[in-house]
């Protein structure tokens, strides 16, 4: 039985696996952070955009 778990201790099979998981889901929430904010700033520069326009009529 303690050879089970030492061997268990020592294998990183899966460590690498995980490892880039884990920076994939890091990037794509940096991703949808930063397009969220993108979007909001569009937006508001659109809406900037279409208040002028509706002024001039």
């Amino acid at each position: 039985m303690s050879n089970l778990i030492a061997r268990f201790v020592k294998d990183e099979s899966g460590a690498t696996a995980i490892e880039y998981g884990l920076i994939a889901a890091l990037i794509a929430l940096a991703i949808m952070v930063g397009a969220g904010s993108l979007g909001n700033a569009l937006n508001a520069k659109f809406d900037k955009i279409a208040s002028k326009v509706n002024g001039v009529n």
